[in-house]
């Protein structure tokens, strides 16, 4: 299968003196996406050939603890849809959703 198009997805990390992310932008021009600012950023990439998880977590030092607790949260639901939608494994699925909710009582994130 011959590759029709590529598409770009980029981050640029403003640091300060200590290498401390400062800034946080991206752009996905292909989203519509140009340039947007961001107070944090979790990307995982599949490293088939070892079989292993590559990771890059980062985010400002003035993202608010509160933020980043509802961010997490946020991305855990996520990874539950994504999960589902990649394995059609619906058991698994709810258990994910079901410590996803256990993880928005225990930080008192459900208003």
């Amino acid at each position: 299968m011959a590759i029709k198009h590529t598409s770009k997805i980029e981050f640029n990390v403003g640091l300060d003196e200590n290498k401390v992310p400062e800034e946080i932008s991206w752009s996905a021009q292909d989203g519509g996406i140009d340039n947007e600012a961001s107070k944090a950023i979790m990307l995982s990439v599949w490293d088939y050939k070892k079989k292993d998880t590559l990771r890059m977590d980062l985010w400002t030092k003035d993202m608010p603890v509160d933020e980043m607790k509802q961010f997490y949260h946020q991305t855990l639901v996520s990874m539950a849809d994504s999960f589902e939608r990649a394995t059609d494994d619906l058991k698994m699925s709810a258990t994910m959703r079901d410590f996803c909710d256990y993880f928005a009582e225990k930080l008192e994130l459900k208003k």
